[in-house]
This record gives C-alpha cells, sequence and structure tokens, in this order.
C-alpha cells in the first residue's frame, strides 16, 4: 500500500502476551484513524495471533526478522520513518530489554533506533506488573519520555481478578493520536488562571424504567477539549454524561439527563471564563415517563415528545461580560449556513461545525473535522485530525479571540 503523504506512520509492536488479539482492534482503528500502520510481530506474538491477520488490516505487511528482509537495515528504516512506535502489549521481557538498552529481534531494536515518541501499553499478570523489577523498568523508560498507558484492572488470563490487563483500546487510540498530534508536548500556560467549563457525551431522556431516547455521540470531543485545557493550565470542571475516565487534574460533574445536564452548567457557569458546550444534548423528551417497563405485548406506547431547554441560549443570556462562549453544531446538509445561525441566535463568541454524515468525522470516531466559525465572521478549517489536535484548535480559537480574563480571585466555587 502506498503511504499518502499526509499520513503518519505508526510502527505497531505486538510482542507474545495473550493480549495479543486486542492489538488486532488496536491496528484497525489506528488506521481507520488515517494512520500508515507497519506492523513489527515477535516471534512469540505469532504463537498468539497470525501474522495473516495484521497483514490483511494494516497498512503494510508483517515484518519480524532483523534477517530475512530484503532491506539491510529494516530496524533503522522503521525508526527513522516512523512518527511513532507503540507497542502493545508490551510484556516484562520486551520492556526489561528494552529499559536496558538490550536488542536481539527487530521490534527491539526498532525502538533504539528511533528518535520517534515510542508509547508502551504493558500487559501481564497481576504478580508479574507488581514485581520490583518491571515497575523499576517503567519508571526508567518515564524518565527516558516514553509514553506508558498502564494496565488496567479485571479479568486476567486464567480466571483471576487484577491490575494487568491492556488498557482499552479506546484509551491507547487516545493517547497515540494525542502523541502524532503534538498535544502531548510540553503543556503552554495560556490558559493558566482561568476556569473553564465543558460539556460532553449525549444526554439520555427515560422512555420508561429501562428505555431512552439518546444519540451516538462518545463524548470524546469533549473530553478531549477538557484535557487539552487542564494541560494549558485550567482550572477544568467537565459536566459530562459519559463513563469514560476523566482526564488528569479535572473536576468531573456526572449528569444524564438534559435537564440534570442545565443545572449543573448553569450553576458552574457562574464562576466560569469560558464554557464550552461540546455536549450532544437531546432536543426533545418525553412529556411523561412511565414509572415501570413498557411491556410489548401492550402494543406501541404513544410517547408524546417535548423540547428540551436550549443550555446554550440560555448560558448566552446569562453570560457576564468577558466571559468567553463556544458551541458545537453536529450538522448534516448545508453545514455552514447552519452553524452560522445557531452562531447568531444563541449570542455566543464560536460555533465549532461538523458534517457527522462525512466519513470519520463525529460521532464514534477517533477523529473529526471541524469548521470554527466565530461571530467577528472569522473561520478557521481544521481537515480530518485527532480529536486531541481539535481540542487545541478550539482553545487556540478563544485565545484568539483575545483570551479570557483572568480568574478573579474574589469569586469563590465549589473546592475541587
Amino acid at each position: 500500500m502506498q503511504r499518502s503523504a499526509s499520513a503518519k506512520c505508526v510502527v505497531l509492536g505486538v510482542t507474545g502476551g495473550i493480549a495479543a488479539y486486542k492489538a488486532v482492534e488496536l491496528c484497525r482503528r489506528l488506521v481507520d484513524a488515517g494512520a500508515h500502520v507497519v506492523p513489527v510481530m515477535t516471534a512469540d506474538a505469532t504463537r498468539f495471533v497470525g501474522e495473516v491477520t495484521f497483514s490483511a488490516l494494516a497498512s503494510e505487511p508483517v515484518q519480524r526478522s532483523l534477517w530475512d528482509e530484503s532491506d539491510p537495515i529494516p530496524h533503522t528504516r522503521l525508526g527513522q520513518s516512523a512518527d511513532v512506535i507503540v507497542v502493545a502489549p508490551a510484556t516484562a521481557r520486551f520492556i526489561g530489554a528494552y529499559a536496558h538498552g538490550l536488542s536481539d529481534d527487530l521490534l527491539s531494536a526498532t525502538v533504539l533506533a528511533t528518535r520517534a515518541p515510542v508509547v508502551v501499553c504493558p500487559a501481564m499478570h497481576t504478580e508479574m506488573w507488581e514485581h520490583p523489577a518491571v515497575q523499576e523498568n517503567l519508571a526508567t523508560l518515564r524518565r527516558r519520555g516514553v509514553h506508558v498507558v498502564d494496565p488496567a484492572e479485571g479479568r486476567l488470563a486464567g480466571g483471576d481478578v487484577g491490575t494487568g490487563r491492556l488498557a482499552d483500546v479506546d484509551d491507547i487510540v487516545g493517547v497515540v493520536l494525542s502523541v502524532l498530534s503534538g498535544a502531548d508536548a510540553p503543556a503552554r500556560d495560556d490558559f493558566r488562571g482561568r476556569r473553564v467549563l465543558v460539556s460532553a457525551g449525549g444526554t439520555r431522556e427515560p422512555i420508561d424504567a429501562v428505555r431512552v431516547i439518546t444519540n451516538r455521540s462518545s463524548g470524546k470531543q469533549g473530553h478531549a477539549v477538557a484535557e487539552a485545557a487542564a494541560r494549558r493550565g485550567a482550572d477544568v470542571v467537565l459536566v459530562t454524561t459519559t463513563d469514560r475516565r476523566p482526564p488528569p487534574g479535572v473536576t468531573v460533574v456526572a449528569v444524564e439527563t438534559a435537564a440534570s445536564m442545565e443545572h449543573a452548567m448553569l450553576a458552574e457557569a457562574e464562576h466560569a471564563d469560558v464554557i464550552i458546550m461540546a455536549a450532544a444534548v437531546a432536543d426533545f423528551r418525553p412529556k411523561v415517563r412511565a414509572a415501570a417497563k413498557l411491556a410489548k405485548s401492550e402494543g406501541v406506547p404513544d410517547v408524546v415528545l417535548e423540547p428540551t431547554s436550549d443550555i446554550l441560549a440560555e448560558l448566552g443570556r446569562r453570560r457576564r461580560p468577558g466571559q468567553v462562549l463556544v458551541g458545537f453544531a453536529a450538522e448534516t446538509g448545508d453545514v455552514t449556513e447552519r452553524a452560522r445561525a445557531k452562531l447568531a441566535s444563541k449570542g455566543i463568541d464560536l460555533i465549532v461545525a461538523n458534517d457527522v454524515s462525512a466519513a470519520g468525522v463525529g460521532f464514534d470516531h477517533d477523529t473529526n473535522a471541524v469548521s470554527i466559525l466565530g461571530a467577528d465572521g472569522s473561520r478557521r478549517d481544521v481537515g480530518l485530525t485527532s480529536k486531541e489536535a481539535v481540542a487545541e484548535a478550539v482553545l487556540d480559537a478563544v485565545v484568539a479571540l483575545g483570551g479570557p480574563p483572568a480568574a478573579d480571585s474574589s469569586r469563590t466555587r465549589r473546592a475541587k
């Protein structure tokens, strides 16, 4: 497969652990995100997953050997061409070899022959994960700037439960895309002393005790905005409907319905310098919620809908001077015209519009493509990229407005 000029090269290293099967999904997701994925498998990895599987899904066939390739120095070529190297799963043996600079196969030689960022995703049994030697080796890698995606807690091979299972593919993809977008660069302090309020996820409006009206929003974009703002020094509150792992250093307020989100947003807005409404709020809800589950045998229920509150418009009406307000518009059809109409009607500064019918954009994706429209007539188009990169672009647009005023130390708010 020919690599496009814009595609980032991801070398995907797969080592010999039972979690190797999860690397298949990781490979597919990275390709779907627009990366040029080159799989490198150790000999032990092939005991768990066949080469053909990765070769069929990746951008190039699997590479395994330092000696069998037509290229006499494959590790150097891979190391130099990579924009990022991700090893998932990373066994204790690989981690130890990498930490001590040992290379006896293509993958270990490649990570030593690169100046690209490296993401290591450990997966092993709890006793191995907690062993001092493993932890010391990981500490060494972290000191050298290697990104380590810690394993999750859950069911392990053999039926045990504990820490050591490979991190969720969503989390690994997010880290890789963040590294590729440069979002993990040393944090700028342009939001230091500012209070940023972000909403995320799709609201769920109950029909009965079991069923809800909702949408396909994953909350990934809102969470990415919150994390980026925190990295840039902001004091961040994230009002979210999702159970995604909260970004580091962010205060999370969990909500479910449009009404509960409205209550939380209006309460927190009083203390915010910047409000970014990235949530996908339901436009309608059942007028009456059935107390019990509606039985299918009773026929189609007569569900009457009523409009929910327009949270963004209410925030626009209530905002104080100097407060920056940003909305999101997930649209189809004439996206720009619809977004500009919302921008004008809701009294906000910026609106981030995307065409959710386009491939790789919006809901259910790790990527997005948006147009950031300003009330002053400005426009910035952000092509298909990671949601982390879109988050940075949105914050850059806030700064371009002149930036929010520094938080007034005399104002008080709920303690973290």
